[in-house]
């Protein structure tokens, strides 16, 4: 970690810039929920009002006032959406791709909601409402087909797949920005622009995690992939910091993306593997046979357990962040009083915080593990000497 110390004094500045902007994003956010505040609160005095009308006359009735649901709220802002929401009831249609029993089938999200935000029956092929987020086939009452649902597939562009591509655009344009730069001035020059701030990073992951582990012999065939991964994860963890912002989503928190990135993983590791990997594996080299009959399960299942070790942290760890600062935010609703924010605020603004640097954190993690496991798949054979003095 020797060579940490200078990479993050020069990207310091950059550091400090991110942490402002978090804070006063969450701070933002804090007194938007305030300012919505009196609205909700005036609605419940209109409510109030509704049932003294019913208590004078018993004729009248008055709706009970919707409590405020702090689980459905959070929820509502993590989970992913077939339009891209923005504010109040605004929001980006996305694209709806269905594949049923009668082929498939393209229509605009716009026309599953109101002009409300409220899920309406879309008559396509078949009957089309939202049920919980998920696009579901109906029937003529409305109800669940439980048949022809069997037979519905959704590949929809929904609104993390939309901020997936965002994100890939976004590290597109900076790499090549980088790499157009390097071929004009060379690498000998000193970097300016974006390549000081890319190079620093680059080298950070080839001398910090891919040599050490790796190798010096091999590393490089592997630098295309560990770079993809890490500012995949990255750039992704930044623009999900917090959700519940216009334009936000929660693409590293969704167990989908992270999975996906767990089977590449399992896939480059065990077909780059060598013959050594597979030995430890079924026949471990050095042990009576009866322990090599043993191990040979336990080290199978550890080979499916890596990446799902990596889905899951990679998951939990950005989900329980959003979590956490929305709950503080909803301490807010749940008090209805002003005076909550006092103690919400100063936390949300702490946990944000937090929740950037971990964002650095799980990038680096999720590729240090990466490149660990590459390396145990390529590492040469030391145990000639062993197997001789066993036998």
């Amino acid at each position: 970690m020797s060579s940490f110390i200078p990479i993050f004094a020069a990207n310091f500045e950059i550091l400090m810039a991110f942490l402002r902007l978090k804070s006063l994003l969450v701070l933002c956010f804090s007194l938007f929920a305030m300012a919505n505040l009196n609205p909700l609160l005036a609605n419940e005095n209109v409510a109030n009002q509704d049932s003294t009308i019913v208590a004078q006359d018993s004729t009248m009735v008055a709706p009970a006032p919707k409590a405020f649901n702090v689980t459905e709220t959070i929820l509502e802002h993590i989970k992913d959406d077939h339009s891209w929401h923005l504010w109040g009831h605004t929001s980006i249609a996305l694209p709806v791709i269905l594949h049923t029993s009668k082929g498939f089938e393209l229509f605009s999200s716009a026309k599953l909601v109101d002009e409300h935000h409220e899920p309406i029956v879309f008559k396509g092929n078949f009957d089309y409402k939202l049920m919980e987020g998920k696009l579901k086939i109906v029937n003529a009452e409305g109800a669940l087909d439980e048949e022809l649902n069997k037979q519905l597939l959704d590949i929809s562009i929904t609104k993390n797949v939309a901020s997936l591509f965002v994100s890939v655009l976004l590290i597109l344009v900076i790499i090549l920005s980088a790499a157009n730069a390097y071929k004009k001035t060379g690498v000998t020059s000193a970097p300016k622009g974006i390549q000081s701030f890319m190079e620093p990073i680059v080298l950070f992951v080839r001398d910090e995690l891919a040599i050490p582990n790796i190798g010096k012999k091999k590393y490089a065939k592997f630098m295309p992939f560990l770079l993809t991964i890490f500012f995949l994860i990255l750039t992704n963890n930044f623009l999900g910091l917090i959700p519940v912002f216009p334009g936000g989503a929660n693409v590293s928190g969704n167990i989908a993306f992270t999975m996906m990135l767990a089977v590449c993983v399992f896939i480059v590791v065990n077909l780059s593997a060598n013959k050594n990997y597979w030995q430890h594996i079924f026949w471990m080299p050095g042990m009576h046979w009866s322990m090599k009959l043993f191990l040979a399960p336990i080290e199978l299942i550890g080979v499916f357990t890596k990446p799902i070790s990596l889905m899951i942290r990679l998951f939990a760890n950005i989900t329980a962040g959003h979590i956490l600062v929305l709950s503080l935010i909803c301490i807010i609703f749940i008090f209805k009083t002003v005076y909550a924010s006092a103690i919400a605020v100063p936390f949300a603004v702490f946990i944000g915080m937090i929740e950037l640097l971990v964002a650095f954190l799980q990038a680096y993690i999720f590729t240090m593990l990466t490149a660990m496991y590459i390396g145990m798949a390529n590492e040469e054979h030391h145990h000639e000497h062993e197997e001789a003095a066993h036998h």
